[in-house]
């Protein structure tokens, strides 16, 4: 029975249960390791320490999880004692048998803490990890030193290189878990069962097991070469993954207090870094952009039961799945029946393909197509919660949808648009309920992009924003709310990048060095390639588009849709700009394009010159900057961290570097103006010229965010 409560703190509980200390951290929402935490830790030991009748520690956490890791919050801050590493020393070398009792998340310093343990008594539910990589760092409190000591150097490498969570029963096959709960065991069942481990640990006269006194195996010859050359193809560009493999090496190479030594300053140098600090600000970010400033956190949601999708092509199919995968039905409308059998034929394939790698068993394949109905009437949509509008970007042909939609959608369903760059005011005028309208622009593949832009209009309800919003998380995506302008935030952005890209072309640089450039800072592919692999006809209706409707900024005829228009578009017709080899999707330069821009270039009459590749970075990039600083000043996105969450999960803007805002804040508002101004002198373009924001930023030594 519990004797009285000792030397209880606000963040940690000490009861004794017999001649069993029982040590509960106590501070949620995900009981991190901050000061009090480890404050309270070390006085809960050092009293069950003192106690001659305690005979084993069980170490376990209220709440919904273990430790989820270190505070992070205090990064940057002084430190102030007991560190981790003195608190995990204290559990290591404390004489008594300890047992770490983990559910929930046991990762980061949590897994740490555990790993200074004895034992590890898991629930079956339990995700067990080491992400610290994700963030720019390596697990600074011994993981990279013990893990290796437990489980050997095969099994660690991926667990800290990788940072992904480990379910509890791989956990125990590893020897990372030595016992796991019964099924469904939570709160105080899961804690009496820890107790009831640690007493058959005793009456088995199991042994101390401290992992800093145990030698490490010594791997396979080859094996640190191999992970990390595969690291480093998988990973490029990324700081922490190779310095978290030194460490590890260092556990095979060091004694164990020097392998500590190593590890700390390791980490120390990886937090101090610029990467890690983009990281840990994506982080942040993330989560920051699911709070929509001036939207209350007690806004009314609609619930959506049921879903439909206009257009079966390659964006419509890929939603219909978004909505499958999450387990909601969905009508897939579409006007031509033969359009409808094909779009269902590649969302077969999509998911077949998918079972073939392990990922879906062959009965979750047909659960997911059996959610998606198909239909050729409108009046099957009577009865949707919510209708995505995913034709052709033609602003005529949307209004017609949206008509339809707005005579056979029952009261109070949301009726929205996945336009990547149209007014979506003057789609929701072809209703007579604006306020149900909204955009959600998917990112292509939608059922593989983690990004939703949701576009409130100017007529769009609290209730509908919050319900799209809502709906974002359920079905998996990373969801901004940004405001209506042409091409939103993302593709505004990208399309100045673009029009930059393309008079770098004209000036004089071939698109094989532009996309290089881009690359070689960390995108996956550069514009040109990426042009090829979305489809060169795509942009080229939209410039059309707008041309015809007469908007004075749309851009002029360009060598693009000069590719176009030669039936050149990317990928799918196996020649864009680059050409492309039957089955592989390897762009190869090609003398045709070459020639069509020379062309292009007589006809403009442009003297070309070299370009320097500091040049290309400088301009596509800073363009981006500008045109997000317009955004920021305009309120269409409210603060710059949601266009860094945008850029880093919809374009590709490599997670260490923060985003385009983020990275600008690293340069300083002052150089980057000065480039603008600079850019808008050798050329004479206005577009150059720094806005208003950047240039107040620059005058005070201001940052993006600092608003």
């Amino acid at each position: 029975m519990d004797t009285a409560v000792q030397n209880e703190s606000r963040f940690v509980h000490y009861r004794q249960r017999d001649d069993i200390g029982l040590i509960v951290i106590d501070s949620p929402p995900v009981n991190a390791l901050g000061h009090g935490v480890r404050a309270g830790l070390m006085t809960a030991l050092n009293e069950a320490v003192a106690d001659a009748q305690v005979k084993a520690v069980v170490l376990t956490a209220a709440g919904r999880t273990f430790p989820a890791g270190a505070d992070i919050r205090e990064f940057g801050k002084p430190a102030q004692p007991p560190s981790l590493s003195e608190v995990i020393a204290a559990v290591e070398s404390s004489g008594k048998l300890t047992v770490a009792a983990l559910h929930g998340t046991a990762f980061g310093g949590g897994l740490e803490l555990a790993l200074g343990c004895d034992y590890r008594f898991a629930a079956v539910e339990a995700k067990l990890g080491l992400p610290e990589v994700k963030l720019g760092l390596l697990p600074g409190a011994g993981g990279t030193q013990r893990l290796p000591r437990l489980i050997g150097v095969a099994a660690t490498l991926p667990i800290i290189v990788e940072g992904n969570p480990v379910p509890a029963t791989e956990a125990k096959a590893l020897g990372l878990v030595d016992a796991l709960a019964e099924p469904g065991s939570s709160g105080d069942s899961f804690i009496d069962a820890a107790l009831v481990y640690a007493r058959s640990l005793l009456a088995e006269g199991a042994v101390k097991r401290p992992l800093g006194e145990m030698p490490v195996q010594q791997p396979d010859a080859d094996l640190f070469e191999s992970f990390e050359a595969k690291t480093r193809q998988r990973r490029r560009g990324f700081e922490a993954p190779l310095v978290c493999i030194e460490s590890v090496r260092n556990a095979v190479a060091l004694p164990f207090a020097e392998g500590l030594k190593q590890e700390r300053a390791l980490f120390e140098k990886l937090r101090d870094s610029a990467q890690s600090r983009a990281q840990r600000h994506a982080f942040f970010a993330e989560r920051e952009v699911a709070k929509v400033p001036g939207l209350a956190k007690d806004t009314p949601t609609n619930p959506v039961a049921e879903a439909a999708v206009i257009g079966a092509g390659t964006m419509g199919g890929g939603i219909a799945m978004v909505f499958a995968n999450a387990g909601i039905p969905v009508r897939l409308l579409d006007a031509q029946e033969e359009a409808l059998e094909r779009g269902l034929g590649v969302i077969r394939r999509n998911y077949e393909a998918t079972a073939k790698k392990g990922r879906l068993t062959a009965a979750e394949v047909e659960e997911r197509m059996a959610l998606i109905r198909p239909t050729v009437s409108y009046d099957d949509l009577a009865t949707v919660d919510l209708v995505i509008e995913a034709v052709f970007e033609d602003m005529e042909l949307k209004k017609k949808v949206f008509a339809e939609l707005d005579r056979v959608c029952k009261p109070g369903a949301i009726l929205a648009t996945n336009t990547s760059t149209l007014d979506v005011d003057a789609i929701a005028a072809a209703t007579g309920r604006p306020e149900s309208v909204l955009g959600l622009h998917f990112f292509s593949p939608a059922n593989v992009m983690k990004l939703l832009e949701v576009v409130r209009g100017q007529a769009t309800s609290d209730e509908v924003l919050a319900t799209a919003m809502r709906l974002g998380k359920r079905v998996g995506k990373v969801a901004v709310a940004v405001g209506n302008c042409y091409g939103f935030v993302g593709n505004r952005m990208l399309h100045r990048r673009q029009s930059e890209a393309m008079l770098l072309v004209e000036e004089g640089a071939a698109p094989e060095q532009v996309d290089k450039v881009l690359t070689d800072f960390g995108f996956p592919m550069g514009p040109f390639a990426m042009s090829d692999l979305a489809g060169i006809d795509v942009g080229w209706r939209i410039r059309n588009e707008r041309r015809k409707a007469g908007d004075p900024e749309a851009p002029e005829y360009n060598w693009l849709d000069a590719i176009a228009e030669r039936g050149r578009y990317g990928q799918k017709t196996k020649a864009g700009v680059y050409r492309y080899e039957e089955g592989s999707r390897t762009p190869i330069p090609d003398p045709e394009v070459a020639q069509i821009i020379a062309e292009h270039v007589r006809s403009k009459g442009v003297a070309q010159r070299s370009i320097e590749d500091r040049e290309i970075l400088e301009r596509c990039l800073y363009a981006m900057v500008n045109e997000g600083a317009r955004i920021l000043e305009e309120g269409i996105a409210v603060r710059a961290l949601e266009i860094d969450v945008i850029w880093i999960y919809g374009y590709g803007f490599p997670v260490y570097r923060g985003g385009p805002m983020f990275w600008a804040n690293e340069i300083g508002a002052e150089a980057v103006s000065a480039a603008c101004s600079a850019f808008r002198a050798a050329s004479g373009r206005e577009v150059w010229q720094p806005a208003p924001l950047l240039a107040r930023l620059a005058e005070t030594g201001g940052r993006f965010g600092d608003l």
